[in-house]
């Protein structure tokens, strides 16, 4: 298994989400989630949890019957991947393309734009 894993697929990423939301779970608990909110197959979201444990997206506790999952990296480190393959494909490096480019697909909160004032203030201060 590599150091880091692969950049999830769509599918992998939703399920992603819900164990990050829940924590380590079955895949019953992560099919149960994901079955409230659009139509899915048992079948499906566990093949999709095996695959993800190879790829080394998810770590399978062995130790029950009911084998346990939970995402291998945190949300913030994925996040943080998906921008960087973002920033480089689609924005061809430029931060500053990538949010205008965010700014213009949807309207921030007066809390996100303050957010992101502090944000940059900090990088700012950093590189004095």
């Amino acid at each position: 298994m590599a150091a880091d894993p692969p950049r999830p697929t769509d599918a992998e990423l939703e399920i992603l989400t819900v164990l990050w939301s829940i924590g380590p779970a079955t895949v019953r608990d992560v099919y149960n989630v994901i079955n409230r909110r659009r139509s899915a197959q048992y079948s499906t979201v566990l093949k999709f949890m095996q695959i993800m444990a190879e790829k080394g997206l998810v770590r399978r506790n062995q130790d029950q019957r009911a084998h346990i999952y939970e995402a291998a990296k945190p949300r913030e480190w994925t996040q943080q991947q998906l921008a960087g393959h973002l920033l480089e494909r689609a924005f061809s490096g430029s931060a500053h393309a990538l949010l205008i480019g965010a700014l213009s697909a949807r309207k921030a909160t007066k809390k996100e734009l303050d957010g992101m004032r502090r944000l940059l203030d900090g990088y700012r201060k950093e590189r004095k």
